[in-house]
């Protein structure tokens, strides 16, 4: 039976985590952001020529990626910002801003400062359109873009040559403490017969069976990292939950994202990949896991 989700659950779907005094045992692993330095270095890209049929993924940091194809330039969750507020930025992205190539549509999954950065999205704006859930139009309206597309879960919009579609994950979209009402996801892009899904932020849920059911996916683009939440909430995958939900999905390429680039969680900035490569070579899938390195970009 397909999972269903109602408003109101799906608006405040995270549950804390019991208690297991984790905030003070882990405290001692945190080192202060301020003074570290950011790893990285900016390099001028160098974009392939992609032919039809091909996509060519790039990897920022974080949650942002530049998709292209022989057609259209997409942008996803683009930040360059180098704070979150107080939290620092530290790896940098993998090519200054400017370095983009045009840009025709953008996605942003949810509202969070680190998904949704208006001061990125004002930079890369220019009378385009932009995809975004139900409830978070009114922050990006003012930023300069053509038509604010505001999507339900399973609803699809046709932007050119792409068909968007968001898809529900475990996660919650208040950009305050008391801003319930915005909605969340993950988006499915298909143009010229292949698949890409960008999994947004999500803990695992047994959604992921219902989404691979839905749509063929050829690249999944999952977050591994912000596990060891401080907050204790249930609200990212670690990578052997990553690992469960690219099976699930019947992926044929996992992307690993969502680490390395701010510290969200108690867990240390290099565990993520390390454990996600261990977990897939005991599935017997490490050769389906793309490690991808900021601003290099991997035709596929």
């Amino acid at each position: 039976m397909p999972i269903r989700f109602s408003k109101k659950s799906r608006r405040n779907i995270v549950r804390p985590a019991s208690g297991d005094g984790a905030g003070n045992k882990r405290s001692t692993r945190v080192r202060p952001s301020l003074f570290t330095k950011r790893a990285g270095d900016h390099a001028q890209p160098q974009f392939p020529k992609i032919r039809q049929g091909e996509i060519c993924v790039t990897w920022i940091g974080h949650a942002s990626f530049l998709i292209q194809t022989h057609e259209v330039n997409v942008l996803i969750d683009p930040i360059w910002s180098k704070w979150l507020k107080v939290v620092k930025r530290l790896k940098q992205p993998g090519f200054e801003i400017h370095h983009l190539p045009s840009i025709d549509f953008v996605l942003v999954t949810h509202a969070h400062f680190d998904h949704l950065d208006r001061r990125t999205l004002r930079r890369v704006a220019a009378d385009q359109p932009i995809a975004v859930p139900i409830g978070v139009g009114n922050l990006v309206h003012d930023l300069g873009f053509h038509i604010v597309h505001e999507l339900d879960y399973w609803q699809t919009v046709e932007l050119g040559p792409l068909k968007i579609s968001l898809t529900p994950c475990q996660h919650w979209g208040a950009r305050f403490l008391a801003d319930l009402h915005r909605d969340f996801g993950g988006f499915v892009i298909a143009v010229d017969g292949r698949t890409i899904f960008h999994c947004g932020d999500s803990a695992y849920f047994p959604g992921f069976k219902e989404i691979g059911q839905r749509y063929k996916i050829d690249i999944a683009l999952l977050p591994i990292g912000a596990y060891e939440t401080p907050t204790g909430r249930e609200a990212h995958m670690n990578p052997e939950e990553a690992v469960k939900a690219f099976l699930e999905l019947r992926a044929k390429t996992l992307v690993p994202m969502h680490y390395g680039t701010f510290r969200l969680g108690f867990e240390p900035l290099h565990e993520p990949p390390e454990r996600l490569l261990a977990c897939a070579r005991a599935r017997g899938i490490e050769d389906k896991v793309l490690v991808m390195t900021e601003g290099k970009p991997v035709v596929l």
